[in-house]
């Protein structure tokens, strides 16, 4: 199936409302809420939920009288989309440059076993010609 063009720009709560519909896999308007910090009204998260479905991230199916919400996009095509808009908007497209902001951070401390996986994928990058 195709992959539709969608607007990848997300408010602060419709990530909230992503995250939590990633966690569950599929949610009631009510569970959404319920799993939100600070959580808005009902009315408030349903209003979000269609805004989420006309941008095109989640799909909904009736189930009786409720509906139930699900990502449209499973969550690690999502994370790729979503680290390629970071990757072009504060790198200039340079993965090189991100990948050397995450490893040179003070913050950021990789394990030998980390370290390892790192080095075997940029060792497949290399034999695949990438």
């Amino acid at each position: 199936m195709p992959e539709q063009p969608i607007d990848r720009h997300l408010s602060r709560r419709e990530r909230q409302i992503m995250d939590v519909l990633y966690r569950l896999e599929r949610a009631t308007a009510a569970e959404v809420q319920d799993g939100l910090p600070d959580a808005p009204s009902y009315s408030a998260v349903r209003t979000l939920l269609r805004v989420l479905e006309e941008k095109g991230h989640i799909r909904h199916t009736q189930e009786g009288p409720r509906y139930v919400y699900s990502a449209v996009q499973p969550r690690p095509r999502a994370a790729r989309t979503a680290l390629s808009q970071v990757v072009r908007t504060f790198f200039g497209g340079s993965v090189e440059d991100a990948v050397a902001a995450l490893v040179s951070d003070g913050d950021a401390r990789l394990s030998d076993e980390e370290l390892g996986r790192l080095e075997r994928l940029i060792q497949q990058a290399r034999e695949g010609g990438r």
